[in-house]
């Protein structure tokens, strides 16, 4: 997927699903009821988000620390580490994030010791999810 295409789904995605500014109070801070409505609005923006680019992709990944969408998965074993450490690599990625202000990137190396779960999503008729470049040759 080329930066093109991305910026253009993305602007595409924040046109339906902007967030509500909140207003400000008066002493100058925010209740907690402004920040959990504040904070259900990113969420479903998110959520809108990752629906409107879910078919771009290949791959979910999800570690214990952020859930990916990618189009190639790599994982290796990092030798020489007690216990086992894992290292995945990613290649044109989405990452759900909703403190991220950028959520495609164009690679992501993710270490871990913790469970990694990869799933491969069903391919669309017509659609070609294959890439140029394998990981080998970034």
């Amino acid at each position: 997927m080329d930066l093109a295409r991305a910026e253009s789904i993305l602007s595409f995605v924040t046109s339906f699903s902007k967030v509500t500014p909140i207003e400000p109070r008066k002493e100058g801070s925010m209740s907690a009821e402004d920040l959990e409505k504040f904070e259900s609005e990113v969420e479903l923006a998110l959520y809108q988000e990752y629906r409107a680019v879910l078919s771009m992709f290949r791959f979910v990944v999800e570690t214990d620390r952020r859930f990916y969408l990618a189009n190639e998965v790599k994982i290796e074993e990092v030798s020489g580490s007690t216990p086992m450490r894992l290292r995945v690599l990613l290649r044109d990625a989405w990452v759900w994030d909703m403190y991220r202000p950028v959520r495609f990137v164009e690679s992501v190396v993710v270490e871990t010791f913790k469970d990694v779960n990869i799933e491969e999503l069903p391919h669309k008729e017509g659609i070609n999810l294959n890439q140029d470049k394998t990981l080998d040759e970034i």
